[in-house]
């Protein structure tokens, strides 16, 4: 069963805004703002690989992809063939 784009975003920004002890928009880049470091981005890694079911590869290990809830959330729905992304982010060219 597939999950939807709307109920994995939900569950990434729960877990995001629990683990950092704030609010996170969409498109806030937690990393550029300081809020995590290395130790959290293995944790954010763990966290993917366990509450969705799926395997990181090296390959994976694209800050990009990590960076914001909604990169997150794309990256989740294309490793487990959920709905695909319907939007385009404020920061993509």
């Amino acid at each position: 069963m597939t999950r939807g784009h709307d109920e994995t975003f939900k569950e990434i920004t729960r877990f995001l805004s629990d683990a950092l002890r704030r609010p996170i928009g969409p498109d806030d880049d937690y990393f550029a703002l300081g809020l995590v470091d290395s130790l959290f981005a293995l944790e954010l890694v763990t966290y993917v690989e366990e509450r969705f079911s799926l395997t990181v590869e090296v390959e994976d290990l694209d800050l990009d992809s990590f960076r914001t809830a909604h990169r997150l959330t794309d990256f989740v729905l294309g490793k487990t063939g959920g709905d695909e992304p319907a939007r385009i982010h404020a920061d993509d060219h």
